[in-house]
This record gives structure tokens, sequence and C-alpha cells, in this order.
């Protein structure tokens, strides 16, 4: 087996039905399965998604145990030489798969990959290619440094919007959404830490892989789509919490010790900010769904 492919379904049933069966239409020589795991969803996956694709190993969890404890139950039964993590509401492309677990067979320093990712309207993912959250990329892109100097290395340390995202080089992290990591990477290093309930273990594993001295590449030489949803809608809390919890989270277990209690204090106090006045903004938008996003489907 080359490539075990990892869904998380929760309450996505037609979008992860949509992503198995762009899987299904790749064109490539490598063998692959497909693992779905279903965090007690309420909107009959359990029952649906296993009889349309019988073939495929399905999980069905009693409980919402969130993305990283979910992918790694995957992990776990996972025969491949690679393990992909492929978000629910995505659909590869033909090439996608042979692609990318070409560049993995020919560069052994890769410890993991991913792929350039377009939104339905055409535009670019900005998290498919991302630097690590340091105090000062976080602060250049929290305060918009990052949009007011976009070629700008120095200022675009988080998105890496100064690079070209149609060609192909090493970076900091990868996002959940496509991530394709060699087995011996997690047989060296663990899976995602389950301490984060959604947000943040991608970022987290990318750190972790890079420390252990593996490289991690970007390649947009192929792509994937990716139907994430809008941000003009109110969101609940729950995802809103989860999204700043990750961030302290991350700066707690890989920051801390490089920095000063004054910056740590710093970074402390701005994500608590943040969070206040991302509840305040929440609070004053519709309540009425527009289009639901793929963090809200896994809570």
């Amino acid at each position: 087996m080359d490539v075990s492919i990892l869904i998380l379904n929760y309450n996505t049933c037609q979008l992860t039905l949509d992503c198995i069966q762009s899987v299904y239409q790749s064109q490539t020589q490598y063998a692959y399965e497909i693992i779905v795991i279903d965090n007690a969803s309420s909107d009959g996956s359990a029952t649906a998604i296993p009889a349309a694709y019988p073939e495929l190993s399905f999980i069905a969890n009693t409980d919402n145990v969130g993305f990283a404890k979910g992918n790694n139950q995957g992990m776990k039964i996972a025969q491949g030489r690679y393990i992909l993590l492929l978000n629910s509401d995505t659909i590869v492309q033909s090439d996608t798969l042979e692609t990318m677990v070409s560049f993995m067979d020919a560069y052994p320093r890769a410890g993991a990959s991913g792929c350039k990712i377009v939104l339905p309207d055409g535009s670019l993912d900005k998290a498919c290619k991302r630097g690590f959250p340091t105090p000062a990329a976080s602060f250049y892109y929290a305060f918009g440094f990052s949009k007011w100097f976009p070629d700008n290395p120095r200022f675009n340390g988080y998105q890496l919007g100064y690079l070209n995202p149609d060609e192909s080089y090493p970076i900091d992290s990868l996002v959940g959404a496509f991530m394709l990591v060699r087995r011996e990477v997690i047989e060296q290093i663990g899976g995602l830490d389950e301490s984060f309930f959604m947000y943040g273990e991608d970022i987290d594993w990318c750190y972790r892989i890079k420390e252990a001295g593996w490289e991690i590449h970007y390649r947009g030489n192929t792509q994937i789509i990716h139907y994430k949803g809008a941000s003009s809608r109110r969101k609940p809390f729950k995802i809103i919490y989860e999204f700043h919890r990750a961030m302290w989270l991350f700066h707690r277990k890989h920051y801390r010790q490089k920095y000063s209690l004054v910056t740590n204090s710093v970074v402390f106090i701005g994500i608590g900010v943040k969070l206040m006045l991302s509840l305040i903004k929440n609070k004053l938008l519709p309540a009425k769904p527009t289009l639901s996003t793929e963090a809200e489907r896994r809570t």
C-alpha cells in the first residue's frame, strides 16, 4: 500500500462522498486506501458513506473526538507508506496523488509535503503554505503589515505572500486540509497532538517534523479545490475559542522557553485581547447561516 488517505467527517456527508469520488477518479499508478473517520455525525453519514463505498475502511465514533484524535485513529489502522490528511470539503485533481507521491519518492529528505489549494472562486487558500507563527510573524500578520507590504519577506513571515504559489519550494508549515506525511516521520515523532481539538494541530505537527530534521515542501505544480466557508456569519463560541486556544497552546509548547517573560506576557495578553475582539465582532454578524465552514462541521 502506497498511500493511506484519511478523511475526517462530521456532518459533511455529501461533501465527503464528493471528496471520495474525486479520489477514485485519480489517474495514478500508486495503490491507495481510503479511511473515513466519522465523529458522531447526525446527518446519516454513518450509514450513507459505507453504503456508497463499502470497500473503504470506516471508523464510527460515538462522540466528536476532534480533528487530531480522529486522524490519529485512522493512522493506527493505516497500511500505507505515506499518510495523507485530506479534508472532507476538498476535491483532488486527477493528477494530484501521482504528482505528490512521485515527489516524495524522489526526495527522501521530505518528511511532509502539500500542494496548492484553491478556493471555489479560484483564489489561493493562503493557509496552504505558511511560516511558523513566531511572535514577530504573528504581530505583522495580526496588525495588517503583511497586507500593506505584500512583497516584503520581513512582514510576510506567516502567510509567505511574497512567494509565487505556482512554484515549488521548502517551507515551514502546511495545512491539514492536504498534508502528505512519510510513515517514517510518524514512527519517529508520533501523530497529531490531541491537546489541539481543532486548529493548530497541523502547524504543531510541522514544527515537530522540522525539529526532527525532516524537510517540508510546498508543491505548486498540482492543486486541490477547498470548499471553505465564508466568514460573513456568526460563528459558535467554541470555534472562536478553539482558534485562540490553539495559538496559546502552540506558543506555550514551542516558544515559551525561547522568549523572555516580557515577550511571553505580551503574546498571551495579545491572544486574550484578540479573543475578546473576535467575540465582539462575531456578535455583530448575522446569526442566520450563509455558508457553513469545515471547522464548524468538526464541532
